[in-house]
């Protein structure tokens, strides 16, 4: 019997549900889940209100949405327009299948299509597998760099910042 077609499309509104819940499997495969604040109701506004942040691309199989790829662009002072690959997730029970390189993929077309001029990520320096499926794309890992935050809770506290541009 021919395993059935995996489709990469774009998401919609009706795929955040799907969307969310793979995202809170991602967190508690990185040992995280406390940390998810994100909710259905943020990513339709952040993702299709008047001022969308991100985008992102479906795996689907039968209807059912097996795999993301959440994306936004950024802007480098050095090289331009690049587009930020924020996370892959493919649900555990379908990895292993080439569907986290379909998603890879259309998110390197994203980038081509919207002229950017590259694409970054990061990777967990213990994920093993998502190390070896990058260098599958001869991609560079900068052990330079280190990544620097601040929650929301520590931006709210922050008083010395103007609440509006002067």
């Amino acid at each position: 019997m021919t395993q059935p077609t995996v489709v990469i499309r774009r998401g919609t509104p009706e795929d955040i549900p799907a969307t969310l819940s793979l995202i809170k499997e991602l967190a508690a495969f990185e040992r995280a889940p406390h940390e998810v604040e994100n909710t259905e109701q943020r990513m339709l506004e952040d993702g299709f209100g008047p001022n969308p942040v991100f985008g992102f691309h479906v795996a689907e199989q039968n209807g059912t949405i097996l795999g993301i790829a959440v994306y936004y662009f950024r802007y480098s002072t050095w090289k331009g327009k690049r587009l930020y690959l924020e996370d892959i997730v493919v649900t555990e029970s379908q990895r292993g299948k080439g569907i986290g390189k379909l998603l890879f993929n259309a998110a390197i077309a994203e980038a081509k299509r919207t002229g950017c001029n590259g694409m970054s990520w990061q990777v967990l320096d213990w994920n093993t597998p998502a190390i070896e499926f990058y260098k599958k794309f001869n991609a560079t890992f900068d052990a330079e760099w280190v990544n620097c935050s601040l929650t929301g809770a520590q931006v709210a506290a922050y008083e010395d910042a103007p609440q509006r541009p002067a």
